[in-house]
């Protein structure tokens, strides 16, 4: 599957794992289950390898598909987190379940600094890497709704010098199906942003990077992931409203939905407390801690921080569209064939196997924000890396692992293994 978030050179797909080292398991809470006691710290012995995803409990229910979070639930949730996070070596990663009348969990594991061992708890910051399009997608269509933009508008008319600008819809922008390419897998640029993670990117210097390569295919010809796209759409947020991305953002989607612990950040700076993010996107190819490197080369397409009860609390708000009208969150949920089975891609949204939502991958972070409206049912998985593991994405790993379980005929993402794919 094509790349369903934001990475440097490598694609990112719906589908995951990834590590660094492990720690002890910080407990968390979990409804209808009492807190495990912290574990003792895993082995840093060799990974074994990869094990099926565990037997569906036979508390599943078949009227919302969703298994009740019973104790006997939640010990088989902990023992799936702890495999991914084994084999996958991941730091620290928090797991959050809530689905009416089948209780919820919410626990976190392992550490948020490798430094000194603090524990990673669920009211940790972190960042939320593409996760960053859905309010930029949001911010346009709110847009939209005000008639100051059209979704069949051509790009050209806000932003020049845009290769078939004059026949690529705002619509295709943000279904990924412009045919640009996308600047964060031009190899220049990423040799150049890993020689100093610390420099700052302007919008206009990532389009230059974009518009050096010729156009991939003719406009809603194809789907093709593209930070290229999100660039472009909050140019013409800026442009129609007359106010920085990071404002609108902030006042016109994070005020009216209550994110109040979600941030547009115009520095590298993280609001406290933050989970440390670990990443092998670097020069030498070790792993380091990316934690406050410069994200301003991921601009409105991933430069965004939150916590997991925002991400829980947006999560359903952007699935169920209560910031948009009707009519507006209908063509928004139109979704477009991805390279999956049961897999589509809508205007900054995704419906994969009935899950909603997006995923995010930054260097050092990862989250899984997603909303299945047959149970209304929310998950929320953010981890403090993002390196892969055998060429797929932690976040997918730990999605797979958790729906395998709760929500067997909603496998995220889904019931084959997807080769992964460059580009």
């Amino acid at each position: 599957m094509k790349p369903t978030h934001l990475r440097l050179r490598r694609a990112c797909a719906a589908a995951a794992a990834t590590g660094v080292l492990i720690a002890p398991a910080a407990a968390g809470s979990a409804s209808g289950a009492s807190a495990p006691e912290r574990s003792a710290p895993f082995s840093a012995a060799a990974a074994p390898t990869p094990t099926p995803t565990p037997t569906p409990t036979p508390s599943s229910d078949a009227d919302t598909g969703f298994t009740a979070l019973t104790p006997a639930v939640a010990a088989q949730l902990d023992a799936a987190v702890r495999r991914v996070m084994r084999e996958a070596r991941v730091p620290g990663v928090t797991v959050g379940l809530w689905a009416p009348g089948k209780g919820s969990y919410l626990r976190s594991f392992g550490v948020a600094d490798k430094a000194t061992g603090a524990p990673m708890t669920p009211d940790l910051h972190v960042r939320i890497g593409s996760e960053t399009k859905t309010f930029t997608v949001t911010a346009l269509l709110q847009l939209v709704d005000q008639g100051k933009v059209g979704l069949d508008d051509t790009i050209g008319k806000y932003v020049a010098g845009v290769p078939n600008g004059d026949r690529i819809t705002l619509r295709e922008l943000s279904g990924m199906r412009s045919g640009l390419f996308n600047y964060s897998l031009d190899e220049a640029f990423v040799k150049k942003f890993e020689a100093d993670p610390q420099q700052s990117f302007t919008p206009r210097q990532l389009l230059d990077v974009a518009f050096a390569h010729p156009v991939l295919f003719e406009p809603g010809a194809e789907f093709d992931y593209s930070n290229t796209n999100l660039i472009l759409l909050g140019l013409v947020v800026e442009k129609v409203t007359g106010r920085p991305l990071h404002d609108v953002i902030t006042k016109d989607v994070l005020g009216p939905a209550g994110l109040r612990s979600t941030v547009f950040p115009t520095s590298p700076a993280l609001p406290a407390p933050y989970a440390h993010g670990y990443t092998d996107q670097t020069a030498s190819g070790r792993v380091e801690d990316s934690t406050h490197w410069n994200p301003s080369w991921a601009w409105a397409a991933g430069e965004m921080v939150s916590d997991v009860q925002n991400l829980r609390s947006w999560a359903r708000t952007l699935a169920t569209g209560t910031l948009l009208k009707p009519a507006t969150q209908a063509e928004r949920l139109k979704t477009t064939p991805m390279d999956i089975p049961g897999a589509g891609y809508g205007l900054g949204i995704f419906d994969v196997q009935g899950w909603i939502g997006h995923n995010g991958s930054i260097p050092g972070y990862e989250v899984l924000p997603v909303y299945l409206p047959s149970a209304q049912a929310t998950m929320v998985i953010v981890l403090n890396t993002d390196s892969q593991y055998k060429g797929q994405e932690p976040s997918t790993l730990f999605g797979e692992a958790v729906t395998g379980i709760v929500t067997p005929d909603h496998v995220y993402p889904g019931h084959k293994p997807v080769a992964p794919k460059a580009g």
